[in-house]
């Protein structure tokens, strides 16, 4: 089972949604037992990076994350989750979970696409990933696939964590990570088949994880 993360901050029900459809046993839940007993756990988010963090430690869920981290049990950051999995955040000058080396950056003012064109923030769309070293999260996707981008901030982590990039205005970290923890800037519960793809990639990671132990 799957335990995805409900810490206020949002998208929790499309995420279900989607690993229901690939019948993968999964439940939204705030309880600190029940996400410590999953096989994994989704961290998803939308909204501010302040008020999650706060919302974050009212619960106690930051302590649940920093031991399923570890213990080894397999972890995926979406969107906010992502962002705050790194150690600080320029949304509201914000201290985050440090779990990952790195910090969350704003796009920068009035830049353009590789056409010339302006890049409105947030971006806003479909994009696609260029892979920098394998990871079996991205595993059987086609390179060419697009997945479902809305964002102003970008991680900027250690470059041998940076699994793929994305380019808009210029080229950003848009999947990073270590085996068994991973994050994901994009919604692949959003993304169609691709995003199905990579949560079934990561249900069979959890799998195999709760199978050694």
């Amino acid at each position: 089972m799957l335990a995805i993360l409900n810490y206020g901050a949002g998208n929790q029900t499309s995420v279900r949604r989607a690993l229901e459809h690939l019948g993968i046993p999964c439940a939204i839940t705030a309880d600190t037992s029940v996400a410590e007993s999953a096989h994994g756990i989704v961290f998803p988010g939308v909204g501010a990076a302040g008020q999650a963090m706060a919302a974050l430690r009212q619960s106690g869920l930051d302590g649940v994350l920093r031991r399923a981290v570890s213990k080894g049990r397999p972890l995926l950051g979406i969107c906010l989750g992502c962002q705050i999995l790194l150690e600080e955040s320029e949304e509201n000058n914000t201290k985050t979970l440090g779990i990952m080396p790195g910090f969350c950056r704003r796009f920068e003012d009035k830049i353009v696409q590789e056409d010339g064109t302006p890049a409105p923030v947030p971006h806003m769309g479909w994009n696609s990933l260029r892979a920098r070293t394998a990871s079996p999260l991205l595993a059987g996707i086609d390179p060419l696939a697009e997945f479902y981008f809305v964002h102003s901030y970008y991680a900027d982590t250690a470059p041998d964590l940076v699994i793929a990039t994305t380019v808009y205005g210029h080229e950003f970290c848009s999947v990073y990570g270590r085996n068994g923890l991973w994050a994901v800037q994009f919604h692949p519960e959003k993304s169609g088949r691709p995003g199905l793809a990579l949560l079934r990639n990561f249900y069979a990671c959890c799998r195999e994880a709760a199978h050694a132990q």
